[in-house]
This record gives structure tokens, sequence and C-alpha cells, in this order.
């Protein structure tokens, strides 16, 4: 699913508005409509609703709205910011409608004295800025906003929170906390942003019926993953195949007291449809690897508490994923600077990997082309230094990307996939029961799989993310978001595959 800016969609509406035909006033009678309906649907047709307007076509939403919700015999008060200037036409043409419901109470707001009292219990629906804002909020505007947030009613924003901006980042600036977001046709990138959490609350995505070509001829360098675009990544098997088609992977993970990490990529590695998997442990490793993944083969390194060489040609191997658990030890950093040297097909870095890599700066020329770099927010910042947004965070991954021509999948609710040629990819699938222990190992395990299996770095990352988070919502499903483990994960991976396979 692409990503369009503020403005690309707002030449979606006009486009549909020249090419359906159909009239702006009568678009936003259907955009109304699917609100209306999605709030009785979700049992608010019990409570005093307060919406909140400014005068352009955001509000313009909201006088429809009012309309609707009256019609359904809904207690209905509607607030109106005064500036003292005209709206906007279909604004106007809205407002004319309503003063024909006698039964609406409608005010004006011109300073904070105006300001209605909110009661528990109460709707409040925000549609006073939609995402053609292009300033942070003052004033008056300003005021009500924090009004509205101090208050003790739940907020349904139309369109996008008032004061977020679609395309920007908006720390620091006053915006509507809303518990629920409506908006229409597709995503907006403020909503995949982490540091907007506390604004957008829960984000339904209405259809409204904007024209398919307009979305078909444009292009965006941000995406969002669905099934279409899964569809398209995923390789059916052929009947005919055998282990040998599908790859040899290594996993080079574990040390003392953290050989789990090692079995956990094995594992998802292995359930990843790996033909062939073989991990690299210390000494300490080799009889619990032997009875946890009776599938997988086992080499050791001499030393028997941390990985210092690897012994064998490791050419041999399709995919190399490396870092969960091994330490940062002088000797880990020599053999990892051996394998940047020695393979030169794509890794999986993750964990300790990364942190070497941070640690000393002239590994990054080493890593071989197309590689896939696996950080969480920390090790992101350790790699490649602070940034002040997630909107500068985002650019800074597409220029590393870019630098180092790699992958680099930067992990979070919305795990953010940055590749060489400028595009981000944001992953669709995953919950907040993921955030434990060994979570980012499994992942490195799916996509070294992958790798081995011919799918390109890029491709393996998108699938790979999908595939761990769609497993890990199966499993939340199954043991709560609260009690999942990073081996319920793998447990659903293959879940995750029947779904995918019959897309």
């Amino acid at each position: 699913m692409k990503l369009l800016s503020a403005d690309e969609i707002r030449l979606w509406d006009q486009y549909t508005i020249q090419h359906e035909p159909i009239s702006s006033i009568d678009l936003m009678e259907r955009a109304a409509t699917q609100c209306a309906d999605w709030l009785e649907k979700n049992n608010y047709s019990h409570q005093h609703v307060h919406i909140f307007c400014g005068k352009g076509n955001n509000g313009g939403d909201g006088l429809a709205i009012a309309r609707m919700l009256t019609d359904r015999k809904i207690a209905v008060s509607v607030h109106i910011l005064e500036f003292g200037h005209k709206g906007t036409d279909d604004f106007q043409a809205n407002l004319a409608r309503l003063h024909q419901y006698p039964g609406v109470s409608i005010r004006f707001i011109q300073s904070k004295e105006n300001f209605p009292r909110l009661d528990a219990g109460d709707l409040i629906i925000d549609a006073l800025l939609g995402s053609g804002l292009n300033r942070g909020l003052d004033g008056v505007t300003a005021q009500l906003v924090t009004y509205i947030n101090d208050g003790p009613c739940e907020v349904v924003s139309i369109d996008i929170p008032s004061g977020l901006f679609a395309d920007q980042t908006s720390k620091n600036q006053v915006a509507v906390k809303a518990d629920h977001t409506l908006s229409f046709q597709a995503s907006k990138l403020s909503f995949l942003m982490p540091e907007n959490a506390t604004n957008i609350g829960e984000v339904h995505i209405l259809p409204i019926g904007l024209h398919k070509d307009y979305y078909k001829s444009v292009s965006s360098k941000c995406n969002l993953t669905d099934d279409a675009m899964i569809r398209v990544l995923y390789k059916p098997r052929d009947r005919f195949s055998h282990k040998g088609n599908f790859g040899h992977a290594l996993i080079i993970a574990g040390g003392y007291g953290k050989i789990g990490a090692a079995v956990l990529a094995a594992r998802s590695c292995l359930r990843s449809g790996a033909g062939l998997v073989t991990t690299h442990v210390p000494k300490c490793g080799y009889d619990i690897i032997q009875t946890a993944l009776p599938e997988a083969m086992v080499t050791t390194d001499f030393n028997s508490s941390f990985i210092t060489k690897i012994e064998e040609d490791i050419s041999k191997y399709d995919a190399i994923g490396i870092g969960p658990g091994i330490g940062t030890a002088s000797e880990t950093r020599t053999m990892l600077h051996t394998v940047f040297d020695q393979f030169k097909r794509p890794l999986v870095l993750d964990a300790d990997a990364l942190n070497m890599i941070a640690a000393q700066k002239d590994l990054f020329q080493h890593i071989p082309r197309e590689s896939v770099l696996t950080p969480h927010p920390k090790e992101f910042e350790r790699l490649f230094g602070k940034t002040a947004d997630d909107f500068e965070r985002m650019e800074l991954a597409l220029a590393k990307a870019k630098e180092l021509n790699c992958v680099i999948l930067l992990k979070g609710h919305y795990s953010l996939i940055a590749t060489a040629d400028g595009k981000v990819f944001f992953n669709s699938t995953g919950n907040a029961g993921m955030a434990t222990g060994g979570s980012g190992d499994v992942l490195t395990g799916i996509i070294t799989g992958l790798l081995a299996q011919r799918y390109s770095a890029v491709d393996a990352s998108i699938l790979g993310a999908y595939i761990h988070g769609l497993a890990g919502d199966t499993a939340a499903l199954q043991f709560s978001q609260e009690a999942m483990i990073a081996g319920d994960i793998i447990d659903y991976i293959p879940a995750a595959f029947l779904h995918v396979s019959a897309l």
C-alpha cells in the first residue's frame, strides 16, 4: 500500500471529483457517512456528542456527521472555531444544511470563555483541522486542543488528530490526543511514527471510493506492507523440489548463558523453509543445540564460552545470520571481520554483531553488499547517531542504506525497512506482545532462511518481517500479549505461511 503525502491525497480527491465524476460536497457526504456508520457500529449512539469544527473541509466533515448523527436520534452539539472569516464552500453548504435541524445546538468559539462544559461519558469528535495543516497551533486553537486533551471525554478525530502534521514531525507541537482516528482511503506516514502514538490512538482507514486510476499512476517512496504486496513476493514451492533447492543457512550465535539465542534463531530459520541449517556455537552449546534442534547441524568453536573463529569454509553457505548472543569480545570481533572478508553474499547482522560494528566503525566498509542490518532503536543510534525525531531517523536510515548498499530493518511496532534505492516499507503486522526477549533472534532466523532460499535482501526483509509479525499476532490471540514469549512466535510461523500461501 502506497503512503501518499497530504498534497497527493488532496490531488486524489480532485482527480476523483473530475473523473468519477462527483461533486466535492457529495464526496464529503460519502466520507461523513462512513464516519457516522463507524460511530453507530461501535456503539457510540448512546452518548452526547460534542463536535468541534474548524472552517475548512475537515470542519465540513464534522458538520455533515452532526446532521447524520441527529438523523439517527443521537444528541449532538456543534462548536465552531470563529475567527471572523468565511469557511470553505463545502463548509458553508453543510452549515446551511445543518441550520435546517433546529434540535442541534450550534455555538461559536472566539475565546476560552466559550469552551463548552465536557462531562464524563460524552464523546468528542475532533473535526477542527485536517491533513492540510502547515504550521503549529497557537492562540485559541491551541488552548481548545489542550482543553480537549485535559477533559474526561473519549475523543474521535476525523482524518487526522488536529495539530498533527501528515508528512513531518509534530514533536513538541500541541495536537489532539485521540482515542480513535478515522482516516480515509489510505494510511498516512505520521500514523506509523512512534512519536505520534499518544495522539492517534487506534487508526481506522475508511474507504470512500477515491478513483483507482490516480492511485495506480502515482509512485511513492513510502509503503505499508499488505496482503497484495506479500502475494507478489511469496514464492510457492515447485513440487519436484528437494532440500538443495532451498539453501543451506548458517547461524552464528550464542555464548555461555545465551545459547538460547542460537536455538531461537536456528529454529526460526528452519521454520522459514531453509533446506539445511547449521549453527556455529561455543563448545558449551553443543549438547543444547543437538537436543533442542535435532533437525539442525552443529559446528563448535574451540572456545567453550564464546565464539572466536570458524574453521570451516563458509563460502559453501547460501546465507549467514550472525549476532544473537555472541557478545563483543575482541576475539569475536576478529571473527566478524573474517566473516566479512570471506563471505561475499548478503548477511543478516543483528544484536552483538551490530554492537561490534558500532564500536569499530571501520567495519562498515567490509559489510558485504545487500546485507540486512536489523537494529532496534538504541542499536540504530549507536550505529548511526542520534536523531531529533522519527522522520529524521527514517531519512538517516535511507541515507545509510544507500551509502552501505544494504537493507536496514529498524525494529518497532511498524518496523521500518529502508532500501538502497531510496524506498521505505513499513511492516503492518505484529503487536506489543512481541516486545520480549528473543523476538529479534527469531526475526534474524526467518530472514536468514529466506535469503538461503534465494529471496533478495529486500524481499526477504519485507516478507520476513511480515511473517514474523503475523506469527506474533496469531500467538497473541492464543496466549495474550502479556504471556507470549519468543518461542510462541516460532510455533506460529507455520500458520503465518499458511496464510501467505493462501493469498
